[in-house]
């Protein structure tokens, strides 16, 4: 969501919210920690704080999370699965046998471009 973000210098500020607290969840896009406060996702850096507002907690839905503020994860899975199963259909057929590293690799490519479209969709949209 770098559109949304709010940026806070720590030579501004060096601030903490009593009750985040450090998560996993969510992409850290460099940061050194995150942190998560009700719906705030707060990202750790060097020389800055990044924060932005979620529509749904991650440690409360996690699948409402991925349909509403990252969907461009389910997509990106959608695409590799169904990408990876049609080159195995594929080569079943014409050889009677599949590969499993041309459908590996296909999986991860159509996940991957199915991921960044939707990611840049999305930033383009906000």
């Amino acid at each position: 969501m770098p559109g949304n973000e709010i940026e806070v210098p720590k030579e501004l500020r060096e601030f903490m919210l009593d009750g985040a607290e450090e998560t996993f969840l969510g992409q850290k896009n460099g940061a050194k920690k995150q942190y998560r406060y009700g719906n705030l996702h707060i990202r750790e850096y060097d020389d800055k704080f990044l924060v932005h507002t979620d529509k749904i907690d991650p440690r409360i839905d996690p699948m409402g999370h991925l349909v509403k503020d990252a969907p461009e994860f389910l997509i990106g899975l959608a695409c590799g699965i169904f990408g990876g199963t049609q080159v195995a259909k594929f080569l079943k057929k014409k050889s009677n046998k599949s590969s499993i590293s041309a459908t590996l690799l296909t999986s991860l490519i159509s996940g991957y471009v199915g991921y960044a479209a939707t990611k840049k969709l999305k930033n383009y949209l906000e």
